[in-house]
This record gives C-alpha cells, structure tokens and sequence, in this order.
C-alpha cells in the first residue's frame, strides 16, 4: 500500500525505517507546509517495505512517501 502526500511540502521528520511494523493510525512521518506540520499517519497496520523520502526533502501532491506491506 502505497502512502502519498496530499500536499506540496517538506518532509520534517522520518519516524520509521524499512523492515519496522506499523500498526493502524501510527505517526510514520511528519511533513511542514506553510509553517504547519502536518502528521502522516498509517492507513493500515503491517510492515513498511520502503522510505521514498528524507527529513528536508520537498516532496510533491501524490508523492509516494513510503510503502507498507
């Protein structure tokens, strides 16, 4: 399952790495945009395959920020 941004943003702060499991509603990463941070949260509970972005990245609307297995 793919997890996207919504947004144009800058990614704050990564909080999982490959290979951890997450549980529903869990905080994966934080994004920054126009002085809010915004939590990105996870969808589903299971494993996150991959990390597609960097703490001061700028990443795009529909961005595939990481991906849960």
């Amino acid at each position: 399952m793919d997890v996207v941004s919504d947004m144009v943003a800058k990614v704050w702060e990564v909080r999982v790495s490959a290979g951890e499991a997450v549980e529903e509603g869990d905080e994966l990463l934080t994004l920054e945009s126009m002085k809010m941070e915004i939590p990105v949260r996870a969808p589903a509970g299971g494993r996150v395959v991959a990390v597609n972005v960097a703490t001061g990245e700028t990443v795009g609307e529909g961005d595939v920020l990481l991906v849960i297995d």
